[in-house]
């Protein structure tokens, strides 16, 4: 199979597809690998990094999206990536498409295999190619946090572990899954006054386990939100729904009489955000205010790390790209039904029930479709 990498282009996304060591393992494997020119610029791999790897180096995106067989990307594609989409070609990629009906629409329209990495599963439970960026974006979720708190960047003008004789800040962090236990991890790192906040007893007992006395546990209601995100210096948003867009639990009203100064981060903004007033933002331009609240929404936080991010993505996702070249798609997806859930369209259909119940698609089945 021809596997083509092209160079991500969304604002500020230093991630690749592939590092010259996935490239190497594809081509041993007997695949084809084509990479964009300057690809790997982000994780400070050449283009002769790629070619000693037995990659072949390509000097535009569109012949790449032409001759390859299989995309593997990083980030949804932008909407001149969706154009360059044939009939039949695998997109292999983050897509988060529940809030993006524009992007649903161009990949419903390319006849395209998209196959989402988010919503891929495991035999032991979980999202294993969705946990390793949440891991990264809950521990940075922590740093933008502290950042942002301080007064020439907007916020309190607070350390987040204050010091000996001066209190820490409140940081409540809003879903306890990966995203929620890194972020705590950190932000009790930190010295923060943490406090985790979800609406499954089995998760709040795991944080009880992992840390003990140092975070505070609360069983999500809206008297419990209300109460922790009106006190809060710094709020986690980390919650999600597998495909769906996420739930809107911090609403315009909590934020109006959040403490002027306080702060927001918002991991949950690839899936539209978890606050009524989040809206996404870029590494470039990464924060805005609300009612005196400094709002960091960025929607590809991994990508300000892509150096770490890139190596722990590709340990996830390098055996499903050896899978689906080797195998072929349709072998690949009949035969592991967690890879089969990775897939949100099937030429021209929507086989993520959460996407179609969003954005108002027939929800056609992934085994059915592939069947047809």
């Amino acid at each position: 199979m021809i596997i083509g990498v092209p160079k991500e282009i969304k604002n500020h996304e230093n991630r690749v597809g592939l590092t010259p060591t996935s490239a190497r393992e594809c081509v041993q494997n007997g695949h084809e690998v084509l990479v964009e020119t300057q690809a790997g610029a982000g994780i400070s791999r050449s283009d002769d990094d790629y070619v000693a790897a037995g990659a072949t180096i390509i000097s535009t995106a569109a012949e790449i999206f032409e001759r390859a067989d299989m995309i593997v990307k990083v980030k949804e594609p932008q909407p001149v990536e969706c154009a360059m989409l044939r009939p039949g070609q695998i997109l292999f990629t983050y897509l988060h498409l529940a809030p993006d009906p524009d992007q649903t629409r161009a990949l419903v329209n390319s006849d395209a295999i998209c196959i989402a990495y988010e919503t891929v599963t495991s035999p032991f439970g979980g999202l294993p190619l969705l946990a390793p960026m949440s891991k990264v974006a809950g521990r940075m979720a922590i740093q933008a946090g502290a950042y942002c708190l301080e007064k020439p960047h907007g916020g309190l003008g607070m350390l987040l572990g204050g010091v000996p004789g001066v209190d820490p800040a409140k940081v409540v962090v809003i879903g306890g899954g990966v995203v929620g236990s890194h972020a705590a991890h950190i932000a009790i790192g930190m010295g923060a006054d943490t406090w985790v906040i979800d609406r499954s007893t089995e998760v709040i007992e795991n944080h009880w386990k992992q840390f003990g006395r140092s975070t505070n546990t609360v069983y999500s209601t809206r008297d419990a939100l209300e109460k922790h995100v009106l006190e809060a210096d710094l709020v986690i948003g980390g919650v999600l729904i597998p495909g769906a867009a996420a739930p809107k639990l911090v609403t315009a009203e909590m934020v109006k009489n959040m403490k002027p100064g306080a702060v927001i981060v918002d991991v949950a903004i690839d899936q539209g955000g978890c606050c009524e007033t989040s809206r996404a933002t870029t590494h470039a331009d990464p924060t805005y205010v609300v009612d005196d609240v400094v709002h960091y929404c960025v929607a590809n936080m991994p990508g300000g790390v892509p150096l770490t991010s890139t190596y722990a993505l590709n340990n996830v996702t390098l055996p499903h790209v050896l899978n689906l070249a080797g195998s072929g798609y349709k072998a690949a997806l009949q035969n592991d039904p967690h890879l089969r859930n990775g897939l949100n369209v099937y030429r021209g259909q929507i086989t993520c029930q959460e996407v179609a119940v969003d954005l108002g698609y027939d929800y056609v089945e992934a085994s059915k479709a592939l069947a047809s």
